[in-house]
């Protein structure tokens, strides 16, 4: 019995992937494991029927790394990428009274990511547990990411997963695949992404821009630390620090204004004409998207960890280091303030009245923001939460780099056809089928790209920015 080790990495300068692919044969069995480079990875391990087999197994897969420009590595040499947790403390509500919470889903670790859509409610936590619930609380599906979701963002239909392990995971089609892979040393703080270009602010201050390719655009480094706040818009990226906001150009040229802000701002939202800062000293500031003025401010009794808005910015809503959350009518006058019943809000969307928080305890809870229902709270009547489980029988998705396969004459009617080829060391992703733009690319999954591949997708929707993106499932002709 013999046994033969193969250990790849991919290193790319400028904001490139930074992975390891590690084959291993021993005899008829063949176990890959790949990852990012300083993380335990993912297995898979197979058995074939005859030891040549298993190596000629093996070879194709060194082959197509190599081809894909992984190069042989010593392990250990490349140390993990940088992660700061963000570090939050939750006392207890000075708040007289609860808010009117309709349901808890408790996902079971600390939780800071959240994204409500018209159709459902997004959660991920620290144990990279992502879930997707109705808006009446019915938990629909379940994904298994690496540790640690940074956030989660929206970008028009597409929904996206930023982890610790650097990599940012697109869970638009029912399995998640690594959409971007972001630099090792840019230790990842919070993300937005605004027609296909990924936006990240880091623990440095920095703000590094990379485009729908995967591909690194421009970096900036502001005069503050700590940088959690990132927003853009067609216009502009506003980026919020220890020292303030910063508007640059979508270019990244020029810096547009800086406005500074009474304390570190540790969490933004954004409306058509406006950026809303949260602050570490105890308020939530408007500021111009034109000219970074500051056009009103919202008092709270601590440090502001979350905040949202009703749509234009009619009520602005903020959540507190003392597990309270708060309503303000558009030109600052506090409306009302509760206790949230579990622990501070780290993050929070506003949707049909009703406000959705996930808190310092990992749940993400509902509460009913209607008048008639804060009336109540606020006089002492709230119904009683709903509790939610999990189903049993709910499945789990987890990343993967296999499509599933199709022979060319069965092709989905109605799909349309893209071809992988290879332009300056490069591998691009452009569209076959007729009525599109032959000369505009794909944004497509790196980790699935082959030179030479064509596959068959259920829609393409143009940007604005010159290319396609796909929609709904991926296969793979043969």
């Amino acid at each position: 019995m013999s046994t033969s080790r193969t250990y790849l990495e991919l290193s790319e300068d400028g904001g490139g992937a930074h992975k390891f692919y590690e084959v291993v044969v021993d005899d008829t069995v063949v176990s890959i494991r790949y990852g990012r480079i300083g993380a335990p990875g993912q297995t898979q391990t197979s058995s074939f029927p005859t030891a040549a087999k298993a190596r000629a197994v093996a070879d194709k897969k060194v082959a197509e790394k190599v081809r894909k420009g992984y190069a042989p590595a010593v392990p250990g040499q490349r140390t993990a990428r940088p992660v700061t947790r963000r570090q939050v403390t939750s006392a207890p509500s000075t708040a007289r009274a609860v808010a009117p919470v309709l349901w808890r889903f408790r996902t079971g670790s600390a939780a800071f990511g959240i994204h409500v859509a018209e159709d459902r409610c997004w959660v991920g936590n620290q144990a990279g547990d992502v879930y997707s619930l109705g808006h009446d609380g019915e938990v629909l599906a379940r994904y298994r990411l690496p540790d640690g979701v940074k956030c989660l963002v929206a970008d028009d239909f597409w929904i996206y997963a930023g982890c610790d392990d650097g990599t940012v995971y697109d869970l638009s089609s029912k399995l998640p695949f690594a959409a971007y892979e972001i630099a090792a040393d840019v230790d990842i703080f919070w993300l937005d992404i605004h027609e296909g270009v990924l936006n990240v602010s880091d623990g440095k201050g920095g703000l590094t821009v990379i485009d729908h390719e995967d591909e690194h655009q421009w970096s900036r480094g502001s005069s503050g630390s700590n940088g959690w706040m990132v927003r853009r818009d067609a216009h502009a990226v506003y980026h919020g620090h220890g020292e303030g906001v910063t508007a640059y150009a979508t270019d990244g040229s020029r810096e547009l204004w800086h406005t500074p802000t009474q304390g570190s701002v540790l969490f933004g939202w954004q409306e058509e004409a406006a950026v809303y800062a949260g602050t570490a000293r105890r308020g939530v500031t408007r500021l111009s998207k034109a000219t970074g003025a500051v056009e009103a401010t919202y008092g709270c009794d601590a440090a502001v960890y979350s905040c949202a808005t009703a749509p234009g910015g009619r009520y602005v809503f903020a959540g507190d280091s003392a597990s309270s959350v708060y309503c303000f009518t558009a030109d600052g006058t506090r409306l009302w303030k509760l206790s949230t019943g579990g622990g501070s809000a780290l993050s929070m969307q506003y949707l049909d009245e009703k406000l959705y928080m996930v808190t310092t305890d990992g749940s993400l809870v509902c509460v009913d923001a209607s008048d008639a229902a804060i009336t109540a709270a606020q006089s002492g009547s709230v119904p009683v939460a709903m509790d939610i489980k999990t189903a049993a029988a709910l499945p789990t998705y987890a990343p993967t780099t296999a499509v599933p396969t199709v022979p060319a004459a069965a092709a989905p009617s109605g799909g349309v056809l893209v071809e992988c080829v290879r332009e300056g060391g490069r591998l691009r992703v452009h569209v076959v089928s007729s009525g599109y733009e032959p000369g505009w690319n794909v944004q497509f999954p790196r980790a699935i790209r082959e030179a030479g591949a064509r596959y068959v997708v259920d829609a393409l929707h143009p940007s604005p920015g010159g290319f396609y993106r796909v929609r709904g499932e991926i296969r793979r002709l043969v």
